[in-house]
């Protein structure tokens, strides 16, 4: 998870301000030592670190706070509020010509994964904003980078405007507008050379390629687990181009968060994407708020419904709600209900999005252990007759049935059974929940075979 340690840190400095009634002055100035110690550790900017925590220790001191019936609270919502602005305060969107051709020109410094990034946001624009992206091979330096946009985009189906290595990439940026033009293409992302921000020579191409083509955003993609160095990349593209917004590559990785935290601060540019994984569509916008309250422990509600709103088929969940409440509910069902929820990314992911999972508890939870299972129960089922998923009594109440199918799976008669036993357990929580009776967290997570 992005800001493991940060958010672990902070989550445990805020849950000891809870066990309190009323707070003293001792109480909060030691609560911010501990933030100020977290936000260093994940290698935040000194100075962003030091005005973080005066703003936040003045407003806590106040008495707003300090005479509140629930000032532990008052607290969280104060640095809630101020993570928030210091990552921007709310989502910066795209610039976009209302008529003509957009053009992006992604910049930043080589191994930050720019290629892939321009891909994902190629998909991003495809599938959220109904353009129509032409991806533009302008590194010519770095061997096999015209080839990896070349397969970039013929994974994502969109094309890729090359003119090889041999052509100046100011003149291959020109030509690539013209193309666009002529083929109906209304937004043109240009992959530029990785560079140095101390490499003159390549600093003025860019400068170059900006003189002659415009382009809308000059976005710098930077490696979140950089940290605070970041930022220092960042202020120098800045001074020679003055981008516009910045996009995170490896958010999800082993990152500490000082990137995310510091470059807003420092540049006054905000963060406009985040790249969340591997596949080509792991890009997120970046909103501040989602992600203060993340790293808090409040969840991300609104980013997990955005989730399952194009992931999930409508029409499928709809139906397989229906038959929940009817208790028609098979096996074919399930499979098709398990499909739906891999959409959605890998579980660890959705739990973090939830509110009040503590990123310190997740840290024990083998989730990959739980995609195992998942995996195991589809082979069984799979193991299964037509009319035995269709009837899934006809195996419960048949034990030659269940050492076929666990034969057949590679599975054990318990593991047969014990999916047996959830998905009754499924079908009994939907009939309490039809009824309107209240089910306790361990009844909605506890007995899910994953």
């Amino acid at each position: 998870m992005a800001f493991e340690g940060l958010a672990s840190k902070l989550q445990n400095a805020m849950k000891k301000l809870r066990g309190k009634g009323k707070l003293s002055e001792k109480d909060i100035k030691d609560a911010m030592r501990e933030v100020k110690l977290a936000l260093l550790e994940a290698d935040v900017n000194y100075k962003v670190v030091k005005d973080f925590i005066k703003k936040v220790g003045d407003k806590c001191l106040g008495k707003e706070v300090m005479e509140s019936l629930t000032p532990a609270q008052q607290v969280i919502k104060i640095v809630n509020e101020e993570l928030t602005a210091l990552m921007g305060g709310s989502e910066s969107k795209l610039n976009f010509k209302d008529n003509g051709i957009t053009v992006f020109l992604a910049v930043g410094l080589q191994g930050a994964g720019k290629t892939t990034m321009c891909g994902k946001l190629a998909l991003n624009l495809k599938k959220n904003k109904n353009k129509k992206p032409l991806l533009v091979a302008g590194d010519i330096y770095r061997p096999a980078a015209i080839k990896q946009l070349e397969v970039v985009g013929k994974s994502i189906d969109i094309p890729v405007f090359s003119m090889g290595d041999k052509v100046n990439p100011v003149d291959i940026s020109k030509a690539a507008l013209k193309y666009a033009k002529e083929n109906d293409l209304n937004t043109v992302i240009i992959d530029t050379a990785g560079r140095l921000h101390i490499d003159e020579e390549l600093m003025n191409e860019l400068s170059n390629i900006k003189s002659e083509v415009v382009p809308d955003e000059i976005l710098l993609v930077v490696d979140a687990m950089t940290g605070q160095d970041a930022v220092n990349v960042a202020d120098s593209f800045n001074d020679k181009l003055d981008i516009s917004g910045v996009i995170l590559t490896k958010l999800d990785g082993d990152t500490r968060g000082g990137a995310a935290l510091s470059i807003r601060a420092m540049t006054g540019k905000p963060i406009k994407f985040a790249g969340i994984g591997e596949k080509m569509n792991d890009l997120e916008v970046f909103h501040p708020e989602r992600m203060a309250s993340r790293i808090l422990g409040m969840g991300d509600v609104l980013t997990l419904i955005e989730k399952a709103q194009s992931a999930i088929d409508e029409d499928t969940a709809k139906e397989l709600g229906n038959k929940m409440m009817s208790q028609d509910f098979n096996f074919d069902d399930f499979l098709s209900y398990v499909d739906q929820m891999k959409k959605m990314g890998p579980l660890s992911k959705i739990m973090e999005m939830l509110p009040g999972v503590n990123t310190g508890a997740m840290k024990n939870i083998d989730f990959s252990e739980s995609e195992k299972s998942m995996k195991r129960y589809e082979a069984i089922i799979h193991s299964m007759t037509i009319k035995e998923r269709k009837n899934p009594a006809l195996v419960s109440s048949n034990s030659s049935r269940k050492r076929r199918i666990a034969k057949g799976s590679g599975a054990t008669i318990q593991e047969v059974n014990k999916l047996l036993k959830q998905f009754e357990m499924i079908k009994k929580f939907t009939k309490q929940f039809k009824n309107g009776k209240k089910m306790s967290k361990k009844g909605l997570f506890g007995n899910f075979p994953f």
